[in-house]
C-alpha cells in the first residue's frame, strides 16, 4: 500500500512552511474572562441596588416614602430631609468629635498592628505564637461579652466619658495583627538576612526595609480602622455621657423619637455619615497595590 502526501509549500529558500493552526486556548480564556466579568457585574449590581435605593429614598419627601406602588426613582426630589437633619443636631461638632476619634485610632492601630505583625512573623519564640494564638482566641468571642469587663478596665482608669476610653480600647485589634503577620511572612527571610550583614540594626531593618514594603496591607487597614470607628456605635453609646462630645451615630439615634420616626430626616442624616466613608476609600483605595517584595534580592 502506498500513500501519498500532499506537498508543503516550500519558501525561497527551500524551507517547508507548516501551517498555523487556530489557537483554541485564546478564545477559552475570553469566554472565561467574560462569564467572570459578568458575574462581577451581577453581583455588583446585586449589592448596589439597595444603596442605590437608600441613596434616593432620602430625596423623596416624607409623604412619598411609603406611598403604593413602591418607586425608585423620586418624582419629586428634595433636599429637605437632609437639611433638617444638620438643623435638628449639632452635627458639626460631631463630625469633628468622630473625626478625631478616628484619625487618632487609625493612626494608632496600624502602628501598634505593623509592630505587632513584624514581632509575630520574623522572631522565632514560642512565647510569640502562644501570644499570637490569644489574639486570634480574640476573635472567636462576640464583642459583648467583652463589653463589661472592657468598661470596668476603662472606668477604673479614669477614663470615662472622654476620647481617650474610646481610643485606646480600639489600638491593638486581631484583624491587624493577623493581616501585617500574615503579609511579613511573604517577605522572604534573606532580605532580613541581607541587610543584617551589611550591618543593619533590627529598628533600621524594621523601618527602613518592613514598613515601605506593608505600605499596601496599611493602606488597606487604615481604611477599614476609619470604617470601623466611624460605624462604631455601642461602646461609644457607653462611654460617652455629654452631648458635645458625641460621635456621629450617637447624633443620628439622638434625632429618633421614641414614638415618631421622621423617615426622611433619619435617611437624610445616615446618607451624610456615609460621605466621609466614600471619601476617604476614593482617596486611598488607588494606593493600595502590590509592592516588590523581591526588591533588592540578586538570583
Amino acid at each position: 500500500m502506498t500513500t501519498t502526501d500532499m506537498p508543503r509549500p516550500v519558501e525561497a529558500g527551500g524551507r517547508a512552511v507548516s501551517k498555523k493552526r487556530p489557537r483554541r486556548g485564546a478564545t477559552g480564556g475570553l469566554r472565561q474572562a467574560v462569564s467572570a466579568t459578568t458575574l462581577l457585574w451581577l453581583l455588583a449590581c446585586l449589592y448596589g441596588l439597595p444603596v442605590l435605593w437608600f441613596i434616593l429614598s432620602s430625596l423623596k419627601p416624607a409623604g412619598d416614602l411609603f406611598s403604593y406602588p413602591l418607586t425608585l426613582v423620586p418624582h419629586d426630589p428634595t433636599l429637605s430631609g437632609f437639611k433638617a437633619a444638620w438643623n435638628s443636631a449639632n452635627f458639626s461638632q460631631y463630625f469633628i468629635n468622630t473625626a478625631i476619634v478616628c484619625v487618632i485610632t487609625t493612626i494608632l492601630t496600624v502602628g501598634v498592628s505593623c509592630c505587632t505583625g513584624y514581632a509575630l512573623a520574623k522572631y522565632d519564640n514560642k512565647w510569640l505564637k502562644v501570644f499570637f494564638l490569644c489574639i486570634l482566641a480574640t476573635t472567636m468571642l462576640p464583642s459583648e461579652v467583652m463589653l463589661a469587663p472592657e468598661f470596668l478596665v476603662v472606668r477604673d482608669l479614669g477614663l470615662y466619658n472622654s476620647f481617650a476610653g474610646i481610643i485606646l480600647p480600639a489600638v491593638l485589634t486581631a484583624t491587624g495583627c493577623f493581616m501585617f503577620r500574615q503579609f511579613f511572612l511573604t517577605v522572604p527571610d534573606e532580605l532580613v538576612e541581607a541587610a543584617r550583614i551589611d550591618g543593619a540594626r533590627e529598628l533600621s531593618i524594621f523601618l527602613r526595609i518592613m514598613v515601605p514594603l506593608s505600605r499596601p496591607i496599611m493602606l488597606t487597614l487604615a481604611i477599614l480602622s476609619f470604617q470601623w470607628r466611624w460605624n462604631d456605635y455601642i461602646w461609644p453609646l457607653l462611654m460617652l455621657n455629654d452631648p458635645n462630645k458625641f460621635t456621629v451615630q450617637i447624633g443620628i439615634q439622638s434625632i429618633v423619637g421614641a414614638q415618631n420616626i421622621n423617615w426622611s430626616v433619619l435617611l437624610g442624616a445616615s446618607v451624610i455619615s456615609m460621605i466621609p466613608l466614600i471619601a476617604v476609600f476614593l482617596v486611598f483605595q488607588r494606593y493600595v497595590m502590590g509592592a516588590d517584595i523581591n526588591a533588592g534580592l540578586k538570583d
